[in-house]
């Protein structure tokens, strides 16, 4: 696999830390989910255990969702540009009293 650029190394890398990020986050559902960490199994901690482990697990599910897709929040003014997307454009103050 030849890389000309280093556009072709970052995409490589946001590949290999999408996938590892994927795994830690259901790593941590799965062992928040069978008490890895040996909390105390009261009510309220086992509620707050499954809790955590419901989120960790949606978050990495969203993560996979997105990885899969290619949705990519963190885009290059290049690629905006080849999107036409006008990335010369000023932001506008919504609240000019003067």
């Amino acid at each position: 696999m030849t890389m000309n650029s280093g556009k072709g190394i970052t995409q490589v890398l946001r590949l290999l830390f999408g996938i590892f990020m994927i795994v830690v986050y259901l790593g941590m559902a799965y062992l928040m989910a069978v008490n890895f960490f040996e909390w105390d199994n009261t009510p309220v901690w086992r509620t707050l255990r499954w809790a955590m482990a419901a989120v960790f697990a949606a978050y990495g599910c969203y993560r996979f969702y997105r990885q899969i897709t290619g949705i990519d929040y963190y885009r290059t003014r290049e690629e905006l540009e080849n999107d036409g997307i006008d990335t010369t454009a000023e932001p506008t103050e919504k609240n000019s009293n003067q």
